[in-house]
């Protein structure tokens, strides 16, 4: 046995079996992290497994505190960190008055790099410890990317936007170009440590039909990658009532949204689709059937007036969903406050998102969106030790508030409707400190 640590304090983190959700709360918890592998050993009540391993390297206790899995974030576009909070446009309006032009500003390497440690230091601070992120069309800004990454030892997934239509000519690649550039970056940085490569159709409507043989081509040929994990595919889907009309007139031959990209083959389980609000059953039921995943965005759709998605209709179908933050058309890298207004949408349409499934949406509902839940996304033997430790007396409000129960469900919840990054004081990458408060 290689040396470990000792991690005591409350501890939270949730289970799963057969589709049914298994809070394990332990009020004085111990977790073992293995110190050579940063794995976790095991997790528990403090006086039943102390004795099991007594002879740690060290041992932190955190008092008024509680220990967590680090937050998943599905879906978030790292260029867009300066794009965060802009004002008055719908999403097409958004895109050309402030996004693609931030974008273009990536063709400079120091400024991609500048932002990419800007960016991952937001995540960090927010809790956030694994994030699918799009990248700019440059092939050099995923390069940045994850060399940030990797130096900060984060499980991170990003692709460059393949885009070689209707936006502007410094941010459209060609189809040869984005087949070329994305299978290198695929070859150097797919299952390289904790690094994951996503094919990165940005959306239908800047895609030609050509390009999009090219990303379906990429998922084909990286479908295992040689027995690990194949690509993801990230991109969106039903975010907007005039995507959708536009979808309509680019591709007329497809039966609806979900339908361009299934007809391209670029559907199935690694795929994860952002937003999906106006979803027709037909989709949902195709979704579900090819065994996609979708991205909600709670934030994002509530700033872009873009509309309110329907959580429930997800669930019946079987759909695999988690939260995202999809800064920056989401105003907040806090997974806090993204299951806050989750929370509201969900109320809005009659259906109560109580905190223990919320929690789950943004940490092993998330892992499994990502195809990484024998990874990351809870505290069961053997998985990584990115944790976060949430200071429980990090506001008078919550302070006082948490006073009235000891429920996890009142924690969790009086935490997802009244924290953000002051509650994060500190956050463990492989059992190792990167952050505090």
């Amino acid at each position: 046995m290689s040396e470990y640590s000792h991690y005591r304090g409350a501890i939270y983190h949730c289970t799963e079996s057969n589709g049914v959700l298994e809070p394990n709360y332990f009020v004085d918890g111990l977790m073992v992290v293995d110190n050579g592998s940063g794995s976790i050993i095991e997790v528990g009540n403090f006086n039943q497994i102390f004795s099991k391993w007594p002879n740690a390297k060290s041992s932190t206790h955190f008092k008024d505190s509680l220990i967590m899995p680090g937050f998943i974030d599905t879906h978030v576009h790292y260029p867009q960190y300066k794009v965060i909070a802009s004002y008055g446009a719908s999403l097409i309006d958004w895109l050309n008055k402030y996004t693609f032009i931030e974008e273009q500003k990536f063709s400079d390497e120091a400024y991609a790099s500048k932002v990419a440690d800007l960016f991952l230091d937001e995540l960090i601070k927010n809790g956030t410890t694994t994030a699918m992120t799009f990248c700019t069309s440059h092939k050099q800004s995923v390069d940045i990317f994850f060399t940030a990454a990797e130096k900060l030892k984060l499980r991170m997934v990003a692709g460059k936007v393949m885009m070689d239509r209707n936006a502007p000519e410094a941010l459209c690649d060609s189809v040869d170009a984005s087949y070329f550039d994305s299978k290198e970056l695929i070859e150097k940085w797919h299952n390289r440590g904790r690094m994951s490569y996503a094919v990165t159709p940005r959306f239908a409507p800047t895609s030609s039909s050509e390009q999009l043989v090219q990303a379906a081509k990429l998922l084909e040929e990286y479908s295992d990658n040689n027995g690990n994990e194949g690509v993801l595919l990230q991109t969106h889907l039903n975010e907007n009532i005039d995507e959708i009309g536009w979808v309509k007139e680019l591709f007329p031959d497809s039966k609806n949204y979900f339908d361009v990209y299934d007809n391209f083959n670029l559907s199935g389980p690694n795929s994860v689709f952002g937003h999906c609000i106006y979803n027709t059953d037909e989709e949902y039921k195709r979704i579900a059937d090819s065994g996609s995943k979708v991205a909600l965005c709670p934030r994002s759709n509530l700033f872009l007036g873009s509309g309110l998605f329907e959580l429930d209709k997800l669930e019946t179908f079987g759909i695999g969903t988690a939260l995202a933050s999809d800064v920056g058309g989401g105003d907040s890298f806090s997974m806090f406050q993204v299951m806050n207004e989750a929370y509201k949408i969900c109320r809005l349409n009659n259906y109560n998102l109580d905190p223990v499934k919320a929690f789950y949406l943004t940490t092993l509902a998330a892992a499994k969106v990502l195809n990484m839940d024998n990874r990351i996304g809870n505290f069961e033997p053997n998985k990584e030790a990115d944790f976060i430790v949430i200071d429980l007396k990090a506001t008078e409000l919550i302070k006082n508030k948490l006073e009235t129960s000891d429920d996890i469900n009142d924690i969790l919840f009086n935490l997802m409707t009244l924290g953000d990054d002051r509650l994060i004081k500190e956050v463990y990458i492989l059992g190792q400190n990167i952050y505090q408060k």
